[in-house]
């Protein structure tokens, strides 16, 4: 995709995108704002659908993991610990995105990140949706090998390619899959659980005193507890994916609000409720395999969890329902995965490249590093990996909640909207980018034991408390002055007007529009992002007075 900028308006050539840019179905407005002419889906079609994508099995995963390494009851507090503190910090990234209308990415650039502070958070994010991606993968394939006989290798890559068709084509097709499967999970969900209880009730007394590998038997331990809750902290991003369907949340009806925040509170931070649920399953149903005879080392696996729990229930076809529900589960989370860390490097690479191919093309990408680290056995490492990540993930979470929370309502340092665009950012903010930073360098120095054991057991805590605590600080030291590099013409709040871009020619609402003094006149936010001659003029001394600007 080409772009060309003159200095004059008469030679100056029309900025032309790709087919896979200008299909709103199948770009799904990935690096701007959701219009409120996109957003045709009412809260309960939103809600459905990014509940839908709470299918997946990485937390029976995780909950099975914690109750093996850390014993019951370290890893039930672990577990509701973790719940609380992701539910808490959702809140405001919930409410925020679905009231502009911006997925986590635009949020983190006007939470205090700055344009280009906020490329390091979509890796970030990206590197969420491709590790879940390969540890749902991961546990689809162990699925495929158990139920059909084949090599885990071939089943790692059939479990990735299913999933690009049905991601093509976005929320249009998302929303649909999640809300016709949704039923036929929750029965499958249910019934190996109520079919234990009923059958065999001695079976919750067992998980109780179920220790694991734990050295502590099941008793509590402050050490294993805190690296529980690490663990189950590195969820803590999942909510960018709520945010990724809640960005098409209608607008508030002033006569039925109860509905408008039931639907953003249940599909936001109401993730981790059923999440941690699933998680306390897991503990449990990986105690029962346990029993069952299934060896530690893969007691922590969905599928073996699953053929105990139906069992109980149907033990006749036992296998064939517990790999129907596995290969449900991860369809329904993994399009969800492969959706989100497209929209993630579409916003990377856009920025560092000033070039945007369309979104279709990054969800290869994102696949294909998923597919990798699948290929390289990651399921066996995933205590590490989960433990690790999450101080990052934690950090970024803190420092864009301390701004919501914080800066914008308390302080006032920070604007009372949401600033996306690159016409009127700073590339840099100290105050989110830098308490992140140092939050996470901090963190994961005690994550690899450099202020002993509580440090390390605690990492996740230290990466938490750092970010939301350096956040208001450092903007009180810098008294809010790199949040806005200057005064917006048109900003997210405004009426739903249209503007013609000056650079593309289409039509866009006020919300995604820039006026821009290199092309004398009104400029969306991709085209702003994508352009590489103007340098940031709009952003100097004097060029808004000295350049006239055709904005209307």
């Amino acid at each position: 995709m080409a772009t060309t900028v003159s200095k004059s308006p008469e030679t100056r050539a029309k900025r032309i995108f790709g087919g896979l840019v200008n299909n709103p179905v199948l770009e799904d407005y990935s690096l701007r704002y959701a219009p409120s002419g996109f957003r045709k889906w009412s809260e309960y079609g939103v809600a459905m659908a990014a509940l839908g994508s709470i299918a997946y099995m990485a937390d029976l995963a995780i909950g099975g993991s914690l109750a093996i390494q850390y014993g019951f009851t370290n890893a039930l507090w672990g577990i509701l610990t973790a719940a609380l503190i992701i539910f808490l910090t959702g809140i405001p990234i919930a409410y925020y995105s679905s009231k502009y209308n911006v997925d986590v990415d635009l949020l983190t650039r006007g939470a205090g990140f700055g344009y280009l502070g906020s490329t390091i958070t979509s890796v970030i994010y990206a590197s969420f949706t491709f590790i879940f991606f390969a540890l749902e993968g991961s546990v689809m394939s162990q699925a495929f090998t158990l139920f059909l006989g084949i090599p885990i290798a071939l089943s790692y890559i059939i479990s990735s390619l299913i999933i690009i068709p049905l991601v093509l084509f976005g929320m249009t097709v998302l929303s649909v899959v999640q809300k016709w499967t949704n039923p036929i999970w929750i029965g499958l969900f249910v019934i190996p659980i109520a079919a234990i209880l009923i059958k065999d009730p001695q079976t919750v007394a067992s998980w109780v005193q179920f220790a694991g590998k734990s050295p502590s038997g099941a008793g509590f331990n402050p050490l294993l507890w805190g690296s529980a809750a690490g663990i189950a902290l590195s969820l803590i991003a999942q909510i960018g994916e709520q945010a990724d369907y809640l960005r098409f949340m209608p607008k508030i009806n002033p006569f039925k609000k109860w509905k408008w925040w039931f639907a953003v509170l249940a599909a936001g931070p109401g993730w981790v409720v059923l999440g941690a649920t699933k998680q306390l399953m897991g503990s449990f149903l990986s105690s029962i395999a346990a029993t069952h005879g299934t060896p530690l080392a893969n007691a922590n696996e969905p599928i073996h969890m699953y053929i105990a729990g139906f069992g109980y229930a149907f033990p006749a076809v036992a296998l064939i329902l517990a790999a129907i529900f596995i290969f449900m589960s991860q369809i329904k989370i993994n399009v969800t995965n492969a959706y989100s860390g497209s929209l993630s490097w579409s916003n990377f690479f856009s920025r560092l490249t000033h070039r945007h191919p369309g979104r279709v093309i990054y969800i290869f990408l994102n696949v294909g590093i998923a597919l990798a680290l699948m290929e390289s056995n990651m399921f066996s490492v995933l205590g590490t990996i989960l433990g690790f990540y999450s101080n990052v993930a934690v950090a970024w979470i803190g420092a864009i909640v301390a701004d919501l929370v914080i800066n914008k309502p308390l302080l006032k340092l920070s604007p009372s909207y949401i600033e996306f665009k690159r016409a009127h950012l700073y590339n840099f903010n100290p105050v989110g980018f830098g308490a992140m930073v140092i939050a996470s360098i901090v963190s994961v120095a005690a994550f690899f034991g450099a202020f002993g054991p509580w440090g390390e057991s605690f990492s996740a805590f230290i990466a938490l408390f750092l970010a939301f605590s350096l956040s208001p600080v450092i903007a009180i030291l810098t008294k809010g002055k790199y949040y806005i590099a200057r005064d917006p013409h048109y900003h997210a709040g405004t009426h739903h007007d249209v503007l013609n871009c000056t650079t593309c020619g289409f039509e866009y609402e006020k919300e995604d529009m820039a006026c821009c003094p290199a092309h004398d006149g009104p400029i969306c936010s991709l085209c702003c992002s994508l352009d590489k001659e103007c340098h940031d003029m709009c952003k100097t001394v004097g060029s808004i007075k000295d350049v006239p600007v055709k904005c209307s």
